[in-house]
C-alpha cells in the first residue's frame, strides 16, 4: 500500500493505537505526534499524503493545523478524527480544507476504510455529517466553483471521461483530475457518481 500517513493526536494511547491499525492495515505511519505546531514541522520532512488529525489539541486547534498544513502541502489529505461531533466544530474544519470528518466513536474498519477513500482524495464523513456539509455549501452565499470547474462538471455530466475532457479543453489528464476532485471537496461529495447526479439536477448536462 505504502500511502504515507501522519497520526495527529494528544492522547498517547490512543495516537499508538491509531498508528498501529494504519501499520496493520499496510500504511506506512511516518510521524505520530501529539501537538499542532510539532505536526507542521514534523509534516515538512515527512511529507504525508494523508493526515488524520484531532481536532482539539494543546496547543493549536485542528483546524489551524489543517490550515496551516494546506499552506504548505496543498495535495495533503486531511482526514479530521474528533469526539465533537458540534455542527460549527465540523464545517471550521472542512472550509479550512479538511477533506473529510469521522467521529471518535467509529468503528476500526469505518476508520481504515475512511483512510483509503481519504487517501484517494473522496471526502469522508460520518453518517449524518455529510448531509450537514453539503447543506451550507450549496446554501446562497455558499462557495462557488470557478468557470473552470464548472466547464470540466459539465463535461462530466455529459459522460465525457478525464481523458476526452483533457482533450477538449487542451489540459493535461492530471488537471482534470484535480479540477473534479476540488469541485468534489467544495461540494462536500464521495464520488463521481453523485457529482454528475448535482450536475443533472443543475442542468449542467444541458437537460435544462
Amino acid at each position: 500500500m505504502n500511502v504515507r500517513v501522519m497520526v495527529v493526536d494528544d492522547h498517547p494511547m490512543w495516537r499508538d493505537g491509531v498508528a498501529r491499525d494504519l501499520t496493520e492495515a499496510g500504511y506506512l505511519v511516518t510521524a505520530a505526534v501529539g501537538e499542532g505546531r510539532q505536526a507542521l514541522r514534523v509534516a515538512a520532512a515527512a511529507r504525508p499524503e494523508v493526515v488524520v488529525l484531532d481536532l482539539q489539541l494543546p496547543d493549536l486547534s485542528g483546524v489551524e493545523v489543517v490550515r496551516g498544513l494546506r499552506a504548505t502541502q496543498p495535495d495533503v489529505r486531511i482526514l479530521m478524527l474528533s469526539a465533537s461531533g458540534e455542527h460549527r466544530d465540523v464545517l471550521d474544519a472542512v472550509k479550512a480544507g479538511a477533506t473529510g470528518y469521522l467521529l471518535k466513536s467509529a468503528g476500526r474498519q469505518e476508520f481504515l476504510d475512511a483512510v483509503r477513500s481519504t487517501a484517494d482524495g473522496d471526502p469522508v464523513f460520518t453518517a449524518g455529517l455529510a448531509g450537514l456539509v453539503l447543506g451550507e455549501y450549496r446554501r446562497p452565499g455558499g462557495p462557488r466553483l470557478t468557470e473552470r470547474e464548472t466547464e470540466v462538471l459539465r463535461l462530466v455530466a455529459k459522460g465525457l471521461s478525464y481523458k476526452q475532457i483533457a482533450e477538449r479543453l487542451v489540459l493535461s489528464h492530471r488537471t482534470v483530475q484535480n479540477h473534479v476532485q476540488n469541485t468534489l471537496g467544495k461540494l462536500q461529495m464521495h464520488n463521481r457518481a453523485e457529482l454528475v447526479r448535482y450536475a443533472i439536477e443543475q442542468g449542467l448536462d444541458g437537460s435544462a
